[in-house]
């Protein structure tokens, strides 16, 4: 999309004038009185659009009301968006910029751009309005929204996440949050650009996918878990077989032998329901070479485990974390989920033998998402997990600007499965863990 795009896209964020607003439900409402919106979906989408523009034009006419042409033109392309889209929201789903789009009432819409939240000049008619564009978007996809279902989990067609609440639960009237689907995923020398992550960390994890280590990718929401597990996915040779389970999907593998697996929640008659665990269990059964879970949640922790620890090599997954070591305390606990009676320091025997490098991300202050540490499991000391940091990233301060000012830094620690990865034919240099070969000759 050319940058001109984004120009048109921020002009039309432009709040409508009382008067605006006026024309524009009186408009809505005669175009429903005149036209039969069930013979939309018998034509295609650009002679819809070419259709409810020329009724439009001829009902702005007839009432004789003064108004310029690109108020005209504005006002037409929202009823169309209210017809055959979801109203307001078109306008920011069109804007390649925004990650996420927050609607916290019909009148206080909020989006995310570049990592940083900021409000926006569009707003529903009425929590009535609001209620009805949400309503069209868990329809589409089979789901109610309503008071015995005041919560829903959804996805729109570009494959955006979209989560809506609605009162009695939500008390100020009904929210919306909408996770962008980007469909260009970030290359690595994308993220190395954008500073976050350097092109030895990036060396040390092709490395490590490469030679089937068992990743975990960790950091809180919004911190890019999801774009970094996709693009240690693309190191995965493409003769190998991958399954891909996820609650909603968002990966973007392109090797060819890849199964893609999603979730799915109960109907309206409260059945029908596929966890992932259900979905982790099945996979074991299809022959996978790897194991990609786009995010553990509960007790199909215990089983990805298992697979892990019984020849499943070369598995990638998430979790919301804050800290390598918060992360296996969290996977501790969705174990713990699973409802089987296990002693912790079998439990942690069981993660420590089977995840071998935790990854952490986190979204700081500047909007950055950034690789804070990579952290490889030793084993264990007793009932403790030993870990051993590789790299990490140092906090220097914050600028004028607020940019967080930093270094990624390699900690001199040569991981314990540089000798594993050897074997395989990934002979990672010695220089990307700041140290020389300790096995050279003075």
């Amino acid at each position: 999309m050319d940058q001109n795009a984004n120009i048109v896209g921020r002009d039309t964020y432009q709040p409508l004038s009382v008067e605006e607003q006026e024309l524009k439900i009186k408009l809505y409402d005669k175009l429903l009185s005149v036209m039969d919106l069930s013979l939309i979906e018998t034509v295609s989408a650009d002679q819809a659009r070419g259709q409810i523009s020329e009724i439009c034009e001829r009902l702005i006419n007839d009432l004789h009301i003064p108004i310029n042409l690109a108020s005209r033109k504005k006002l037409i392309k929202l009823i169309i968006d209210e017809v055959l889209g979801l109203g307001p929201l078109e306008t920011l789903l069109a804007d390649p910029t925004i990650s996420d789009i927050l609607v916290n009432s019909f009148d206080r819409v909020y989006v995310e751009r570049r990592g940083k939240l900021e409000p926006v000049n569009i707003k529903f008619h009425s929590n009535a309005h609001l209620l009805n564009i949400i309503d069209r978007i868990v329809s589409s996809v089979g789901r109610r929204i309503d008071e015995s279902s005041p919560m829903v989990d959804a996805r729109l067609a570009d494959g955006s996440r979209v989560n809506a609440i609605i009162p009695p639960l939500a008390l100020d009237g009904p929210s919306l949050s909408i996770r962008r689907f980007s469909v260009d995923k970030l290359t690595a020398k994308e993220l190395i650009d954008y500073g976050s992550i350097t092109a030895e960390m990036v060396e040390l994890l092709q490395g490590s996918v490469r030679g089937k280590l068992n990743v975990l990718v960790s950091g809180g929401t919004g911190s890019g878990k999801t774009t970094l597990l996709n693009m240690l996915s693309g190191y995965i040779p493409p003769n190998e077989r991958i399954v891909t389970i996820e609650d909603s999907a968002e990966l973007q593998l392109q090797q060819p032998h890849t199964v893609r697996l999603e979730t799915r929640p109960q109907n309206i008659e409260g059945r029908g329901e596929v966890t992932q665990r259900d979905l982790v269990k099945n996979c074991l059964r299809m022959r996978p070479d790897r194991i990609v879970v786009g995010e553990v949640r509960g007790g199909e922790a215990l089983d990805m485990l298992t697979a892990m620890n019984t020849g499943h090599e070369g598995s990638l997954t998430t979790l919301h974390a804050n800290s390598p070591r918060d992360a296996l305390g969290r996977l501790e606990y969705m174990v713990c989920m699973a409802g089987f009676d296990m002693p912790v320091s079998n439990i942690r025997t069981q993660i420590a033998s089977a995840i071998d490098l935790v990854v952490q991300l986190e979204r700081q202050e500047d909007g950055r998402r950034r690789v804070i540490s990579i952290q490889e499991i030793n084993g264990m000391e007793g009932d403790i997990i030993t870990m051993s940091e590789i790299f990490r990233f140092t906090r220097d301060g914050i600028d004028e600007e607020g940019q967080i000012m930093g270094r990624f830094d390699a900690t001199g620690v040569i991981p314990g499965f540089h000798s594993k990865l050897k074997q395989h034919g990934i002979d990672l240099p010695y220089r990307l863990f700041n140290c020389g070969d300790p096995f050279a000759k003075f």
